[in-house]
């Protein structure tokens, strides 16, 4: 992509309120509304080139098909390295706290745990750059602006890359509901990156291998398998809840 959307209200303020340069926002032509007053009075601030454009061009441009009213242009997402990911744990003086999404295919499910991973506090989110979906528009719609806060790394190989945290001192923990371990017993307070896998098949193998460790959430219902996205989110948050309460 040459150039990159960002579509929906809540998308485009935190995309505003974020450092990342903004080339022009078009508009739906006459809506003043609620919160599109918002961008507006944003993108003036940041001195913003906004055009005002039938509903219909921004149907057409628009990836979501949920764009609210508003599509703003930028360069292409900016993926991050691993070591950036820790450095930002190392400045704010914490013990790293990382999401690995391993070839997660949904757009909506990626955009999910990147916003579940960035109100959790987690430094950075970590997905290969194969067999699983990139940052897109739809990623970062669903992601309600959150991709313009959390650093994302692009590696060629998870399990590498798994090798290298360990080398570091992380420790890796997996989900996985063939796991011995409830997931709220797993000590998730010290440098930790928390591994969820594809959405139907879940971690392969070998990740499953590398991993310190592995937890399951448990389920008495008729349903046995969660969401990608809802199973990491607990997950995430019962590791924000320990690290609060430590």
């Amino acid at each position: 992509m040459s150039e990159y959307k960002v579509e929906g209200r809540n998308a485009v303020i935190e995309l505003l309120k974020s450092d990342r340069t903004v080339n022009k926002i078009m508009v739906a032509r006459g809506d003043r509304q609620g919160s599109i007053n918002e961008i507006l009075k944003l993108a003036k601030q940041n001195r913003i080139i906004v055009t005002e454009v039938d509903r219909n061009k921004l149907d057409t441009l628009s990836e979501t098909k949920h764009h609210q009213g508003v599509i703003a242009f930028v360069a292409p997402i900016e993926y991050k390295d691993v070591d950036y990911i820790l450095n930002v744990a190392k400045e704010r003086g914490e013990e790293p706290f990382i999401l690995i999404a391993d070839e997660i295919e949904d757009p909506h499910n990626l955009g999910a745990l990147i916003r579940s991973a960035e109100v959790a506090g987690c430094h950075g989110v970590i997905i290969p750059k194969r067999r699983a979906v990139a940052v897109t528009e739809v990623v970062s719609k669903v992601s309600v602006g959150a991709t313009e806060y959390m650093p994302i790394a692009r590696v060629n190989n998870i399990n590498d890359t798994i090798r290298e945290l360990k080398d570091k001192g992380v420790w890796i923990v997996g989900t996985d509901g063939s796991a011995d371990t409830i997931y709220y017993k797993q000590d998730l307070t010290g440098p930790i990156a928390i591994v969820v896998g594809s959405e139907g098949r879940g971690m392969n193998k070998l990740t499953m291998k590398n991993c310190d460790f592995l937890v399951k959430i448990p389920m008495i219902g008729k349903i046995t398998s969660l969401n990608a996205s809802v199973s990491g989110g607990i997950v995430l948050f019962e590791a924000l809840k320990q690290r609060l309460e430590k």
